[in-house]
């Protein structure tokens, strides 16, 4: 009995840690938008103010540069919670057995 107590332990630590995992993504998700939209808008602001018209403060790559590199991070942290599965992984497989044989 003591086994399936340890075991059970061991479950939960392992889910707890998972959770605590993606809650951390998840915030990190959350400022990585607050974030670079401050500093895009206050980029993007700043080019008005010095006579810049509005496509050409737009389309200056200082305006992303931080989405982009942040983002190649925001990436790595996502394969390393979801996997590189995320899309298709083994749960979309079964469901997608799933709907399939009950098509027919």
């Amino acid at each position: 009995m003591e086994i399936d107590n340890n075991k059970l332990d061991t479950k939960y630590l392992r889910a707890k840690k998972r959770v605590e995992d993606i809650k951390g993504y998840y915030i990190h998700l959350a400022v990585y938008i607050a974030v670079n939209t401050f500093i895009s808008v206050n980029k993007v602001m700043n080019d008005l103010e010095d006579g810049e018209s509005i496509g050409g403060a737009l389309s200056d790559f200082g305006t992303y540069a931080v989405w982009l590199f942040w983002g190649i991070g925001l990436a790595m942290h996502t394969f390393r919670i979801f996997g590189t599965n995320l899309l298709m992984g083994k749960e979309w497989e079964e469901r997608k057995v799933k709907e399939l044989m009950d098509k027919k």
